[in-house]
């Protein structure tokens, strides 16, 4: 019952949208209006209004009659004086952005005096999708087994991961790169007769707005980048750092915290005992699966919980827990909206593939993975652009971001982020001009502005809300890693768990 509401709510929005098309087409794809209301009538939901606008399928040939929708959404004061608009992304890239509005209700500030928009860019969520036909060979065999026949697997998994994604999104997977869906976001700013809007984007969404700042650097007023790709450079360089930045999450935050509470856990009162404890468990699950009421658990089931462990302070408890289960030291308990559900994995793919070009073949490959595996063996031999080798790589040439002409920048960092680690942020800010760094001291989480840093918030909001830019570079201290049991969830999270919700 609950999902068949939702399901008739959506299509009352998607068939809006498409309404809009023919007007579109005869006036111009700027003299759409956006007939917005209600995403859902589920409680927790009533300040979040949902709507779509056309685009064309290819920018670079807007008129031949081709074109996609996309979703977006909105939050507004409620006293409906908002003295800007904000736009929003998650990452991913590919990550659906229409919940992610909903996190800054708890930040009055901002959304007392801002619309703030969330927006399922093109390729995904309830935008014009593309897919790999469900087909995902990330964590199908371990990649530390450097065998001929298990090498065969991995890298044919690849070259077949390619031919999946580019096969089954057919036309507009050519089309779902940064230089298109930054013209779509600025679409979406005429449509609202905004002459600015400012941008709020995290991981990917660093990237996106450094280059919607390139592309259209008059309309773009405030510009906060918060957990830093290396956006001045390629997607082959921003995920070869993986390995680096998850390994030192890892052995500098996560080990040391598990160690400390060792009367919880029970896998060694020291870091290096716990990372032991992590390959000895590895080691057995390798000789032994282990089934559990959620599913049944390899090496790299393992590896992958602990990866995504290592965004958040707040995710420690959970991965440890589920270590500590597989290891044998804590019980085991006995518990048992997009067209296509990996739309959001296939626009990643489309988008790392099609925007940069991916250096090297197969051998390449194999030694990357080798190399980077020996020295970071948690994520290192992991190689999530490994498809991109085999990719048919469409004509595409970006605008490098250099940030000249661009209104001053705050990139939001934390020391030891994992997925965009600080050696790629800082080349970014060394590389856009008139960018501001705030450095958030002895913290790890990726995600930081909107949560629990007060001095992160305060700083983004007097550059956000209050429009000064801080003068130079400046930092504030991070979060004290929490106790065992202590749960929160970060504005990714957040805007993660109200999209399971919604069925989205």
């Amino acid at each position: 019952m609950y999902c068949n509401k939702i399901a008739a709510s959506l299509a009352v929005v998607t068939a809006t949208s498409l309404l809009i098309a023919p007007q579109a087409q005869a006036s111009g794809f700027a003299a759409q209006e956006i007939q917005w209301q209600q995403c859902t009538d589920e409680p927790g939901f009533e300040r979040l209004q949902c709507g779509g606008f056309t685009a064309p399928m290819d920018w670079n040939n807007p008129r031949n009659g081709k074109t996609i929708t996309i979703a977006v959404s909105r939050t507004v004061p409620l006293n409906g004086k908002a003295k800007t608009a904000v736009f929003t992304n998650p990452g991913g890239p590919g990550g659906e952005g229409r919940t992610l509005p909903l996190v800054y209700l708890d930040r009055p500030k901002l959304s007392e005096n801002a619309e703030i928009y969330g927006i399922d860019v093109r390729g995904t969520g309830a935008s014009s999708n593309v897919t790999c036909g469900g087909y995902d060979t990330l964590g199908a065999t371990d990649p530390r087994d450097r065998s001929k026949a298990n090498l065969d697997l991995i890298y044919g998994g690849m070259e077949l991961q390619a031919k999946f994604c580019q096969t089954k999104s057919g036309e507009l997977g050519r089309y779902v790169t940064t230089d298109q869906t930054v013209k779509d976001l600025d679409l979406l700013r005429q449509v609202l007769g905004r002459k600015k809007v400012d941008w709020l984007g995290y991981s990917g969404g660093s990237w996106m707005g450094a280059y919607y700042a390139t592309y259209f650097p008059k309309t773009l007023d405030k510009i906060v980048l918060d957990s830093n790709t290396e956006f001045t450079g390629t997607w082959q360089s921003v995920f070869g750092d993986f390995g680096m930045g998850f390994e030192r999450r890892f052995r500098v935050d996560f080990a040391p915290w598990v160690a400390r509470h060792d009367d919880v856990f029970h896998l060694g009162k020291t870091g290096e005992e716990v990372r032991q404890a992590y390959e000895r468990t590895r080691a057995k699950l390798a000789q032994q699966p282990v089934t559990l009421p959620e599913g049944t658990y390899y090496p790299v089931t393992l590896d992958l919980v602990l990866v995504q462990g290592q965004y958040s302070k707040y995710a420690f408890d959970g991965a440890a827990r589920k270590l500590a289960e597989l290891a044998g030291t804590l019980p085991t308990p006995m518990t048992a909206q997009a067209s296509y559900p990996d739309a959001a994995n296939a626009t990643l793919h489309s988008i790392v593939c099609n925007d940069t070009k991916f250096r090297g073949d197969r051998k390449f490959l194999e030694r990357d993975a080798a190399q980077d595996g020996a020295k970071w063996p948690l994520l290192g031999y992991y190689q999530i652009m490994g498809p991109c080798a085999f990719w048919d790589r469409p004509d595409v040439n970006l605008k490098r971001p250099n940030g000249v002409g661009v209104a001053p920048s705050l990139m939001v960092q934390s020391e030891r982020d994992a997925p965009t680690p600080i050696e790629g942020a800082r080349k970014a800010h060394a590389g856009f001009a008139g960018s501001r760094m705030l450095t958030v001291k002895d913290e790890g989480d990726h995600g930081i502005y909107g949560f629990d840093n007060t001095c992160v918030n305060d700083v983004v909001e007097r550059y956000l809300v209050d429009r000064v830019t801080p003068s130079g570079d400046l930092s504030c201290p991070g979060v004290p890693l929490p106790e065992p049991g202590e749960q929160q969830a970060g504005p990714l999270e957040q805007a993660r768990e109200l999209a399971v919700r919604l069925g989205w």
